[in-house]
């Protein structure tokens, strides 16, 4: 074992898994969150410095990984997994269903579980990898389509990180990944925020980059009309409390989450659960500027769909420059 250096962009530090010189310990430690595979040096003599964080969920799984010296990794097929990886530093040379990858901080590359691997990774090669069951992708994807797939989900291998796409791709899998190192998601027993997350990164892939069922989405995308703007906000307004998803919302309303967004975008410049939260805000503060029979913070936060309640005191506060607890207390002494 070793202790080594962390590298400039060390996420997942409270999820080590491994920490070793051994190519044989490292082979096996890594095969064991993902899957069988041959790993190589490519230099005699070189010395290895691999450095696993992981955190696993029901369906997906997050990990920083790197070696410490160029590596050649064949995995062959991945069978039951997606795999989406964001090059933190470094670089590495993809090979995947026929096609070559040079995968850099501003390319990224995703594998179908169906399709040969091979990869050369740079000594200072690091990445943040995302692991998607393949079932669950289905399923997310099915979900999304309102229909069975007509076969299986293939990506286009390489992630251009600089698209606007791209960009927000990144942005997401960065944002679960911020959300485990500040202890608001698997650090426990998982329960719906995690199982949430876990959906909404799969969605994000599915909706923001390039696959061979791109075109059903599109298809599957009709503006949004008066009438299903009217019938979106009733149901918000009457189910706020609830804890709702976009997906919900555009399901009853006969539309896809996308074209959901777009038709509040042009309404309100808002998005659909932006638009939620406010209406969870205005909510609140009416309750907490009630003098007769008043509520504790925390019950008035929990009846407005709020569940956690430092974010909602902060979301507070951003739409009315007041905290909850102290328009409580106005509305007393008033």
């Amino acid at each position: 074992m070793m202790q080594g250096q962390s590298g400039p962009a060390e996420f997942l530090q409270a999820h080590p898994i491994l920490r070793t010189e051994s190519l044989s310990e490292a082979r096996e430690v890594v095969g064991r969150a993902f899957c069988d595979h041959r790993l190589n040096l490519r230099r005699r003599g070189a010395k290895l410095a691999a450095r696993h964080n992981h955190v696993g969920g029901r369906h997906v799984s997050l990990n920083a990984l790197g070696y410490g010296t160029e590596v050649e990794i064949d995995p062959g097929q991945l069978g039951h997994f997606y795999l989406l990886q964001i090059p933190l530093s470094g670089g590495a040379c993809v090979s995947h269903r026929g096609e070559e990858v040079v995968a850099s901080p501003r390319l990224a590359t995703i594998l179908s579980p169906d399709r040969e691997t091979r990869m050369v990774w740079s000594e200072d090669c690091r990445k943040l990898l995302l692991q998607i069951d393949r079932q669950h992708l289905e399923r997310v994807a099915e979900e999304l389509l309102g229909s069975p797939l007509p076969g299986p989900v293939r990506f286009d291998p390489a992630v251009d990180l600089e698209t606007p796409q791209g960009r927000a791709l990144r942005n997401r899998v960065l944002a679960v990944v911020r959300a485990v190192d500040g202890g608001e998601l698997w650090a426990g027993p998982q329960g719906l925020r995690e199982s949430r997350a876990e959906r909404d990164v799969v969605a994000s892939l599915l909706t923001l980059h390039g696959s061979n069922i791109s075109h059903a989405f599109w298809r599957s995308e009709r503006p949004m009309l008066p009438r299903d703007l009217r019938r979106a906000v009733a149901f918000i307004h009457a189910h706020f409390a609830d804890p709702l998803r976009l997906d919900t919302i555009a399901a009853h309303c006969g539309l896809s989450p996308r074209a959901l967004q777009i038709g509040f975008r042009k309404a309100f410049d808002l998005t659909p659960m932006e638009y939620l939260r406010q209406v969870r805000l205005d909510s609140a503060h009416y309750r907490l500027s009630r003098r007769r029979d008043p509520e504790g913070v925390g019950d008035v936060a929990h009846a407005c769909g709020f569940s956690h309640l430092g974010r909602f005191a902060r979301d507070y506060r951003a739409r009315f420059g007041d905290s909850p607890v102290r328009r409580r207390r106005r509305a007393q002494e008033s």
